[in-house]
């Protein structure tokens, strides 16, 4: 890791050496120290503007910024996070407007459906419950329906608390 940073210091004739022994024994501090003083360096050179990614690829350079030369130094609490690269809106319809158009159609059909499956579902745990609290009821009001171990209170309980399927075998 720290020989691409050594190799992109050479290309871009950064003339700092990477205290490859320090980051190497991954102290806090001493990582702290140099991610600060990449930092500085990067809002100290970087000419601001728009990233475009593609461009860069293709070997053509950006626009030049509209504001002047170099950026003036920005602090992290006041300065702009550039985790993602930025887009123009154009470029991004253009790019995967029709396929994002039928992504997202495709995202609302599978919404809908799994409201209309959590519906189906709560309406059944809801009969399931109601009998559940039927059988409650009669058993406490009867205790001699659960006696016995061919009673149908004893299946209709298998039933409503079984973890797998089970066979329905009534005889």
């Amino acid at each position: 890791m720290c020989f691409l940073y050594i190799g992109a210091f050479v290309r871009h004739q950064i003339d700092r050496p990477v205290p490859v022994q320090s980051l190497i024994k991954c102290r806090m501090q001493d990582n702290l120290e140099f991610l600060q003083w990449i930092k500085r360096h990067w809002d100290q050179y970087y000419p601001g503007g728009e990233y475009d990614a593609v461009a860069r690829r293709k070997g053509s350079g950006a626009p030049p910024p509209a504001a002047g030369g170099a950026r003036s130094g920005t602090s992290s609490a006041t300065g702009t996070r550039r985790g993602t690269t930025p887009t123009s809106a154009a470029g991004r319809a253009r790019v995967g407007g029709a396929n994002n158009l039928a992504l997202t159609q495709e995202l609302n059909a599978q919404k809908e459906a799994i409201a209309g499956l959590e519906k189906e579902r709560d309406f059944y745990f809801a009969k399931l419950r109601d009998i559940e609290l039927l059988l409650q009821q009669a058993v406490e009001a009867d205790p001699e329906l659960e006696k016995g171990d061919d009673s149908l209170v004893k299946h209709i309980q298998a039933i409503l608390y079984s973890t797998e399927v089970l066979p329905l075998s009534m005889s």
